[in-house]
């Protein structure tokens, strides 16, 4: 009787421990798009990095950038990734933002029927055209900063049709109803499945220009450790997925419901950068363009908005962890090269 005694006692502690444990995991709502580029987010949700780094995330989806990130600014989300274009146009217009990092980059194409493939070979070929794009992403912008330095005026020169998501675009350009649309990966590779041509893609216009940033809110920066704690996972998923393919599309394949095949395509893709610093200097060259081609109107400077002291624990941290592994120290060098304001 004593030993069993014992043994209930000694399963309520432990029962009680697990239960303090999970109380002290920090909560976060982190919003995605269902896209290959956001495969950071499923794999450390999968793998446990999350929890393994005291943290408890919620993913919640949003199907376009403008309707995530109004989620961000209006406090329904902790953190967001929804393009480059959303977040600094609300920055543009005041909000209260706050850059911690990036989950992708590049990784936006321009599609046409094969009719058209002829036709459309250049930017240039777009004028007196009409062109689908999902509002507010970074093809989107990275398209009209290409129109204005071809001396292409978008807004009169051309017809720009915003669209919810990258399917509606592509059925927008099958139907004719466009002549050409703008998509991001692996949607690009979806288009090419269903007969159409990628004729342009966003790396040629602006070469190593930034996607899908990591954005918060000002007052989220009162809790930093919590933050660096969430880019520790990211970053060790940064890792994980260079050597662990099939394990990262199964990963994907839980969030994005496409062709394993297609999956696979578009996150190892050429045209998409994987890293996860905030790419300052990228970050700035695509305020620029916005700036240039009158997408937005903003005496804003664009330095405040960035808030690089958590990515830089949080990659210092994981590297002094395995200071022998090629990995954190390309990581670390990458970091001047890319984010010196």
């Amino acid at each position: 009787m004593k030993a069993t005694r014992l043994l209930r006692a000694g399963l309520a502690a432990l029962s009680l421990a697990a239960a303090a444990g999970l109380a002290q995991a920090e909560q976060l709502k982190v919003g995605y798009l269902p896209v290959t580029g956001h495969a950071k987010f499923f794999v450390a949700q999968e793998q446990g990095f999350f929890k393994q780094e005291g943290l408890e995330v919620e993913l919640v989806e949003f199907v376009n950038s403008a309707d995530g990130l109004h989620a961000v600014t209006s406090g329904k989300l902790d953190i967001g990734a929804f393009g480059t274009t959303a977040p600094l146009v609300h920055y543009a217009r005041g909000a209260d933002l706050k850059i911690i990092g990036g989950i992708m980059g590049e990784d936006a194409a321009i599609v046409v029927t094969p009719e058209n493939a002829g036709k459309v070979r250049t930017i240039a070929d777009l004028k007196g055209k009409k062109i689908a794009t999902i509002r507010l992403a970074t093809g989107d912008a990275v398209l009209r900063g290409a129109l204005k330095d071809a001396k292409i005026d978008w807004k009169t020169q051309t017809q720009i049709f915003e669209l919810k998501n990258p399917p509606a675009v592509i059925e927008a350009v099958k139907s004719g109803q466009v002549d050409a649309g703008v998509v991001w990966g692996p949607h690009d590779i979806r288009a090419e499945r269903q007969g159409l041509k990628v004729v342009i893609r966003s790396t040629e216009l602006q070469p190593g220009h930034p996607c899908c940033r990591l954005v918060v809110k000002s007052d989220k920066l009162n809790n930093p450790a919590t933050l660096e704690k969430f880019l520790r996972a990211i970053l060790r998923a940064e890792q994980y997925t260079a050597g662990h393919r099939k394990e990262t599309i199964d990963a994907i394949g839980k969030y994005v419901k496409l062709d394993r095949d297609i999956l696979e395509a578009g996150y190892y893709s050429p045209y998409l950068d994987q890293r996860s610093d905030a790419n300052v200097k990228g970050t700035t060259k695509f305020w620029d363009t916005l700036l240039a081609s009158e997408f937005i109107d903003s005496t804003r400077q664009l330095g405040p908005i960035f808030a690089l002291d958590v990515y830089d624990r949080a990659l210092k941290s994981l590297a002094a962890e395995q200071p022998n592994e090629p990995f954190w120290q390309e990581r670390l060098k990458e970091v001047a090269a890319r984010n010196t304001l």
